[in-house]
């Protein structure tokens, strides 16, 4: 076969490198066929659904939560743009979580949008979402242009739209430049790292100091969704509720896990594929790790055979339209009963997680106390079976830490837009804070015995477990989200036998 040689002259083309990717193809380009693509569509009325967003009326009191910290200040939010995946492939498009926070928008139309903050004389803001509306169908980018054609990416809402979808002002992308150019001498503050091109918009590189005030203005923005308002808290509920159901598939195919050469795929396919029809997919990566694989924190390969006398760690969650998300984790007897020694260390995890959750409902209990009581009960079961090589003093204090060997992970974290959620928070706001009503976090202890470990006895090697809830802090007290996943050792037989009898 022949193959033409290549030359380092021919490579180095005039043509920018931003522009290459086009060479696949060749768009049409005379003003005959824009003429002729102009012509000849039915008057249709939009498909986009124009009644208000329910998370419209919660909008006004996220932003007053960040504004009031700058007055005087203009502060700019961008959603994001696409990410570059090979050539001219993209990922997946995803809002930045701030994004979506302060419009309640996170759908697909959002790339290049921005929320900017106007700062008034009244002391207040002016909150200006920026768009990119739908174009004319007499226009090159109805047909031509792959970012935003109604050809390519289906049909955009109006500003109109938008702005009945979100109660907010809504003014066209295309405005933004000039509309900050208006204000450039106020300060402003702006959400770095996410769309280079808005950055530019603001002028000359930015100094040491404005960089360091807008990471403030970042952890601002992350830690100000620590307290989520009811209709949050109403996704996230859906968003658990859905994450049942999903792992009710789990259970329905633990028996063909064992005849399929990846097993593990198929518990996760057959969580990943009901999130999607029934969601907006998964919030995060599925772990699916049967035996051994399971005492690896965040195993990924999903890919290896399970045994029948298997224990499953699925590591899951659904998320909603809205981008809120549940995390639950069960760990499942591929069999349907657990062995005496597998129920041994499930029941110490599950007793570590009701301890947890127990701490949590004292008043005033701070979050840091949540994570030390799941692991003093671990440490006291690991002492009592002969495990523990010190007092359960020394192993779980600052000095000694010899549970982390066994326990190497926080017991949980705070959930919502995202699953590690306020994860920019300072110490003495994360784990150092009371519990406060409107906080939703997780409870995930577990016990992981590696197969290589020979500190422990051989029947424990090669078992990991964790079992992993979502709980919401009220006024009254703490409430198990996901209480109505079985959770005990005989609720979780009882829950597979059910299932599968169906």
């Amino acid at each position: 076969m022949h193959r033409t040689e290549l030359s380092l002259a021919q490579l180095r083309s005039s043509q920018p490198l931003s522009e290459r990717a086009s060479n696949r193809s060749r768009s049409p380009q005379s003003e005959k066929f824009q003429q002729f693509m102009a012509e000849g569509w039915s008057k249709v009325g939009s498909q986009q659904d124009t009644s208000p967003l329910p998370v419209a009326e919660y909008l006004p009191a996220r932003h007053a939560a960040i504004t009031r910290h700058y007055p005087g200040t203009v502060l700019v939010v961008p959603a994001g743009t696409y990410k570059t995946s090979t050539a001219d492939e993209a990922y997946p498009f995803r809002p930045h979580s701030a994004f979506v926070w302060l419009t309640g928008m996170g759908g697909t139309f959002d790339p290049d949008s921005a929320i900017v903050f106007y700062p008034q004389p009244d002391g207040s803001h002016q909150a200006v979402l920026y768009f990119e509306p739908a174009a004319g169908r007499d226009s090159e980018e109805f047909y031509a242009d792959s970012r935003y054609g109604e050809f390519w990416v289906g049909a955009r809402p109006s500003t109109e739209q938008i702005a009945t979808l979100t109660g907010l002002t809504v003014h066209p992308l295309s405005a933004l430049a000039d509309e900050l150019q208006a204000v450039v001498e106020k300060p402003v503050r702006v959400l770095r790292g996410v769309d280079a091109d808005i950055e530019a918009l603001l002028g000359t590189a930015a100094s040491e100091e404005d960089r360091e005030e807008d990471r403030t203005f970042e952890v601002l923005l992350n830690t100000a969704r620590m307290w989520k308002d009811e209709w949050e808290v109403s996704e996230i509920r859906k968003a658990v509720d859905l994450t049942h159901s999903c792992m009710e598939e789990v259970v329905r195919v633990l028996p063909q896990l064992p005849n399929h050469p990846r097993g593990e795929r198929l518990a996760e396919v057959a969580f990943d594929s009901f999130a999607r029809l029934h969601g907006n997919g998964n919030a995060f990566d599925t772990i699916a790790a049967a035996g051994a694989n399971a005492t690896t924190m965040h195993y990924g390969e999903n890919s290896a055979p399970v045994a029948a006398d298997d224990l499953l760690l699925i590591d899951a969650g659904a998320q909603r339209e809205s981008l809120y998300g549940g995390d639950i984790t069960r760990t499942f007897p591929v069999s349907g009963r657990f062995s005496a020694v597998q129920r041994r260390v499930y029941d110490a995890v599950v007793g570590a997680n009701e301890a947890a959750f127990a701490a949590a409902a004292v008043p005033g209990c701070l979050y840091r106390e949540v994570h030390d009581a799941a692991v003093r009960f671990l440490a006291e079961q690991l002492a009592e079976w002969g495990v523990l090589p010190c007092s359960v003093e020394e192993a779980v204090s600052r000095e000694g830490q010899q549970m982390r060997r066994w326990m190497p992970h926080g017991t949980g974290h705070h959930l919502g837009l995202d699953t590690h959620d306020c994860a920019l928070a300072p110490r003495d706001v994360y784990l150092d804070m009371p519990l406060e009503p409107g906080m939703v976090f997780t409870i995930e202890p577990g016990l992981y015995f590696r197969s290589d470990d020979e500190l422990v006895p051989a029947e424990l090697r090669g078992i990991g477990v964790r079992v992993e809830d979502d709980v919401l802090v009220t006024e009254s007290g703490v409430v198990r989200l996901s209480a109505d996943i079985p959770r005990s050792a005989d609720a979780v037989e009882a829950w597979i036998q059910q299932v599968q009898a169906r």
